[in-house]
């Protein structure tokens, strides 16, 4: 422990030496029964209160992590409860550190494999998209971009789910419970933030939606944390009306953290029905509904 302590970088050692200088107390943390070894916070209670994982902390502290934004920076601020002078000092710290590192690799990459689509084109009927870590829709089969209604009419490289479920305005009376939708979205979002905090691809869509929306900045600054889920989504959708699916999240390996998303509906079964209307073409759907309403 005595060699960690001199080792690392400047950034570390000023990390550790404020965590030790902040009580619980002074942290506002209760502390159960039992002797703590260590002087002021562990690096789990800063890691909490600044919201990041104690992973990432952990590296922070020891050297092999040095280039957290300014975000992170303003968030270990609070947590150390240092004053302007600290503050500041601890940026500098954080700058001078980057400085000295190789550059941060790009966004992940974005392509599909020709496989996987071929996956997407057997899967149909049922509504399948490509996801990359921070929801963008890489590629989907004509279900499942018809299941999200209007994202078809944004570029490809803007649709993404988190974007369309604050800034869409046809999300709100899709989903049949938006507000669970949002803090799903956020909630995964803060998953990923607490690993790679500085991700170039989850900086830029958090940002936007900061800036964006309101209910946004609210939940990202709650700290919800949950991975993903299977279960049942039910929708109001304006061109095939209600209906309830269920899905489920596949990793797919050899890729950055890409996911194969699956809907479903028992066959037989109006969802089942309206499942196939999405997966028509337009046309097709066109004249299936015009059938219906005679």
């Amino acid at each position: 422990m005595a060699g960690e302590k001199h080792g690392g970088t400047e950034l570390g050692r000023f990390l550790r030496a404020r965590r030790e200088e902040v009580t619980p107390d002074q942290a506002g943390l209760t502390v159960g029964p039992g002797l703590r070894r260590t002087p002021g916070l562990r690096r789990e209670e800063i890691a909490t209160l600044a919201g990041v994982s104690v992973d990432y902390y952990t590296r922070l502290e020891r050297g092999r992590e040095a280039r957290p934004s300014p975000a992170v920076v303003d968030a270990l601020a609070r947590a150390l409860q240092l004053g302007e002078p600290e503050h500041e000092h601890l940026l500098e710290l954080a700058v001078r550190a980057a400085r000295h590192l190789p550059e941060r690799p790009s966004a992940p990459s974005r392509t599909v494999k020709p496989g996987v689509k071929l996956l997407l084109e057997g899967l149909r009927p049922h509504p399948t998209l490509v996801l990359s870590r921070t929801m963008d829709v890489l590629a989907a089969n004509p279900a499942g971009l018809r299941l999200y209604a209007g994202m078809g009419d944004w570029p490809a490289k803007h649709r993404n789910l988190a974007r369309y479920t604050f800034l869409h305005p046809t999300a709100r009376t899709l989903f049949d419970s938006w507000n669970t939708q949002v803090r799903g979205c956020v909630a995964r979002l803060r998953a990923l933030a607490g690993t790679d905090p500085d991700a170039p691809d989850l900086a830029a869509l958090v940002g936007e939606l900061l800036l964006k929306s309101p209910e946004f900045a609210k939940l990202w600054e709650r700290y919800d944390v949950r991975p993903h889920t299977t279960g049942t989504k039910t929708l109001h959708h304006p061109d095939v009306g209600d209906l309830t699916l269920g899905y489920q999240g596949m990793i797919l390996e050899g890729t950055p953290g890409h996911r194969l998303s699956v809907y479903h509906a028992e066959p037989g079964t109006p969802d089942h029905d309206a499942m196939i209307l999405l997966d028509m073409t337009v046309e097709d759907a066109a004249e299936v509904r015009s059938h219906r309403s005679r």
